[in-house]
């Protein structure tokens, strides 16, 4: 009955994921959801609680992704529902963004033209695409807590991610952070407040993937990944500069 609880935990929480991964592309793009980057309530302290906002999220996703981290929290709860645990956490930091976003919509920049428009959404889609692809190119399941919680329930042991170099990983070594920037960025109308959003977004991607995860991905792996930081640009493809 636990290990069936655990594995129920696991569905739960990758299905709050995933609707939420649907919103995002909703939020971001203004399509289809109630609110919106561009629609919904607005207030006079919009840019300080957009910042809250966006901080929250990623002090969340931060934070709770260090080892140090994660060999606390596993005192408290199993390994099998830690990755879970942070999956519906994050997914609650960005459900609260999602809420309480205060939209700013004074025009940055304003596209005109059917073709340009059709590109620039062309590569909206695009950017979507390349993060969903990506985690399916490491280990989807396991990277959103569904493969461990179903190891535990047919009893065998939880296996480790394994360090895989291919298609998207083979050009940049962060593929799903290249495709949220893509998308973030990628807008014929840019406002105030989405430019907040994508400055903000793209500024905690780097320094969040630059001096967090490739340290930890460096002491997981060690001299592989030192050979694959030297080959292979970390975000941005075709870069010299591979550090």
């Amino acid at each position: 009955m636990k290990k069936f609880l655990m594995l129920l935990f696991g569905l739960v929480s990758y299905l709050i994921f995933f609707v939420t991964f649907l919103y995002s592309i909703g939020f971001v793009g203004n399509l289809i959801v109630p609110r919106s980057i561009d629609f919904g309530e607005s207030g006079p302290s919009a840019i300080l609680i957009n910042i809250v906002l966006l901080s929250v999220f990623a002090i969340q996703h931060s934070v709770m992704a260090r080892p140090a981290f994660k060999k606390w929290w596993t005192t408290i709860f199993s390994p099998v529902i830690e990755r879970s645990i942070y999956v519906l956490l994050s997914s609650g930091a960005l459900i609260l963004l999602f809420w309480k976003w205060q939209p700013m919509t004074e025009n940055v920049w304003n596209i005109e033209g059917a073709v340009y428009i059709s590109i620039i959404q062309m590569v909206f889609w695009a950017g979507w695409a390349i993060v969903l692809i990506s985690t399916f190119l490491i280990s989807h399941f396991h990277l959103f807590g569904l493969l461990q919680v179903y190891e535990n329930f047919k009893n065998q042991s939880l296996s480790s991610p394994k360090f895989k170099n291919n298609l998207f990983y083979k050009l940049v070594r962060h593929p799903i952070m290249f495709g949220f920037i893509i998308a973030f960025w990628a807008t014929p109308v840019m406002t105030a407040g989405h430019l907040l959003f994508a400055v903000v977004t793209t500024l905690y991607i780097l320094i969040a993937v630059k001096y967090l995860e490739e340290r930890d991905l460096l002491k997981i792996h060690r001299e592989e990944y030192l050979a694959y930081q030297k080959s292979t640009p970390m975000i941005i493809p075709f870069m010299k500069f591979k550090k």
